[in-house]
């Protein structure tokens, strides 16, 4: 039986490459001008725990990376993220 902290590693590893793979997407989509994923969309992946994947797409794809809400918003989602664990891992230990 997986413990909660081996969920969490398991959906925290998928989030952020399924993130990333939708931030290349994007891109992709962009280029070829069809129909795009939703920037909602992707900040709410980022939001949800892929902040780590939608960074890195942003500037391993170079997509997205001029947009205020992003460059700004996903950073900022990420260090969120990173404050509330570390609140959680010091402060509700068992």
């Amino acid at each position: 039986m997986m413990t909660i902290s081996q969920l969490s590693l398991y959906f925290l590893l998928a989030i952020n490459v399924i993130t990333l793979i939708l931030f290349g997407v994007d891109k992709l989509k962009a280029k070829k001008h069809w129909w795009r994923i939703p920037e909602a969309t992707l900040l709410i992946m980022a939001g949800i725990g892929g902040s780590i994947g939608a960074l890195s797409g942003m500037y391993l794809f170079h997509h997205k990376t001029m947009h205020k809400k992003f460059y700004i918003g996903v950073p900022t989602i990420l260090l969120l993220q990173i404050s509330i664990t570390i609140y959680i891992l010091t402060h509700w230990r068992n």
